[in-house]
């Protein structure tokens, strides 16, 4: 498929039902209330042209979307360049997004397509080796507060797991990897992902249960 025809393709719903998907985003985001609505709200308004609410989604969105393509191209540089281009179509297509409670999956439909632009072109070789990235996600925790404080031994321990698992992610093939990485670090559900990857709900959960059973076996490898 041409960068072109996958253009046309985004928004689109060619995977879950598109009431599944809205249920599905409407129970993730049980707990936010009103912080739900409120991005509802804003998305209505970044419809008509607000820059200050659009800006208030991409400051929202951006960290998620950045550690989907950071995950699947292990390449930091690339990784920002599908950052922004994705926040670029958001904006340009914003106004054909008729359910707004489908903006996060909408999202990560646009993300994921770029993710897997960038790996077709450059023939699915990673540009920079898996444990190289593993170490800057271990770097990157260690500098955000995400290791546990005080405890050098638990951060060691932490960031040695992190290492592991991107090595061992950057061995799945693609559309394993990116199932496994909305499912369990986006924590979308089945129909979300089926819509942000156009594939059936179905496929998902097989491909979502292959990785995890692929990396079961490669972290008690890497052990």
């Amino acid at each position: 498929m041409s960068e072109d025809d996958s253009h046309k393709d985004e928004g689109q719903n060619s995977g879950g039902n598109e009431a599944d998907v809205e249920q599905g985003a409407q129970s993730h985001s049980l707990g936010r209330g009103d912080a739900w609505l409120s991005e509802a709200t804003m998305v209505g308004r970044a419809q008509e042209g607000d820059v200050s609410s659009f800006e208030t989604l991409v400051r929202r969105y951006q960290g998620p979307v950045f550690g989907l393509a950071r995950r699947m191209l292990n390449d930091r540089g690339e990784a920002e360049d599908v950052v922004q281009d994705t926040f670029v179509t958001v904006w340009r297509r914003l106004p054909t997004l008729v359910d707004v409670a489908l903006f996060r999956a909408w999202v990560f439909q646009i993300a994921t397509r770029r993710c897997l632009n960038v790996l077709r072109t450059r023939g699915r070789q990673p540009s920079a080796p898996a444990e190289a990235a593993a170490l800057e996600t271990a770097s990157d925790a260690a500098h955000s507060g995400r290791t546990v404080e005080g405890d050098p031994a638990a951060a060691a321990q932490h960031g040695a797991q992190l290492v592991g698992l991107d090595a061992v992610l950057a061995t799945l093939p693609d559309e394993q990897r990116v199932c496994w990485i909305l499912r369990e670090m986006q924590e979308m559900s089945y129909p979300e992902i089926a819509y942000a990857t156009h594939l059936p709900v179905s496929t998902v959960r097989g491909r979502i249960a292959r990785a995890r059973q692929n990396l079961t076996r490669g972290m008690d490898a890497w052990r």
